[in-house]
């Protein structure tokens, strides 16, 4: 068995990974994967060369260097699946319900900023929804679920930021502040609770710690919604509500192309 290294300088989420592991899925040479993304490391245990899994690799365009191949003896943990796919439901209903809420309630309270955080839930979402739906099923149904979930993002995107625009040219009212607090505060609240049961878990395994890493920067996102808000509030502008709901918007599509890129061979 032996053990290659790669640092790969684009791997930088959850939907990266899911992108690799795709790529790699029908490689029967390959017993493990392991994901390092804060390293943005990948360690993959196989028998043989490991010229097939860097040309797929590079194919990426992820950036990908082989660091080092070497020998290496494979343990293999037990690992409590029904555990991880139970924290795994519970984080992807907590996002799935905020988005449900943060998209109403964001155009209610005439609040961009509010819609992309919910967005962006949705977006989150899509990443654990794509991590349970896989397991146990073909590549070929893995790639079709990709590429119709990141189909749905990018036109709810599009149309967020075509929203966007229209009231950059056309005044509008300016956005409800306290809605924007108060939901944003509550979105914040789920994703403290996911991080805490993610964190709770203590797992080793690559998409729980992804999943991590991935809700720490909701927590940012959620943040920066309440910043924008309080901006609203001091210069009585909706400016700061729109430049937060673009950006978020910006991020999502990001988001979305890699989820696309899954679908690919």
């Amino acid at each position: 068995m032996n053990k290659s290294i790669y640092h790969i300088s684009k791997m930088d989420c959850p939907s990266e990974e899911q992108m690799i592991r795709m790529k790699l899925a029908d490689l029967d040479s390959i017993a493990r994967l392991e994901f390092d993304i804060a390293a943005r490391k990948l360690f993959v245990y196989h028998e043989g060369a490991p010229s097939e899994i860097s040309q797929r690799l590079h194919a990426l365009n992820l950036d990908t260097t082989l660091e080092l191949t070497s020998e290496a003896r494979l343990e293999i943990g037990e690992e409590d699946m029904s555990m991880q796919r139970r924290l795994l439901w519970q984080v992807l209903s907590i996002n799935f319900i905020f988005f449900l809420v943060e998209i109403g309630l964001g155009f209610w309270a005439n609040s961009m900023g509010l819609v992309a955080d919910g967005l962006d839930m949705f977006a989150d979402a899509l990443v654990y929804g794509m991590a349970l739906t896989a397991v146990g099923t073909s590549l070929t149904r893995q790639r079709n679920i990709a590429k119709w979930a990141g189909i749905f993002q990018i036109i709810l995107a599009l149309v967020g930021m075509i929203e966007v625009i229209r009231r950059f040219i056309s005044p509008e009212l300016s956005p409800n502040v306290f809605w924007m607090i108060l939901v944003s505060f509550l979105a914040l609240i789920g994703n403290g609770i996911c991080l805490y049961l993610l964190q709770r878990s203590n797992s080793e395994a690559a998409h729980m710690k992804a999943s991590m890493i991935f809700t720490s920067n909701d927590v940012i996102v959620n943040l920066g919604v309440i910043l924008a808000a309080v901006l609203v509030y001091l210069t009585q502008s909706n400016l700061p509500d729109l430049v937060i709901g673009i950006i978020v918007f910006v991020l999502v599509l990001r988001g979305a192309r890699s989820i696309m890129a899954l679908a690919k061979d």
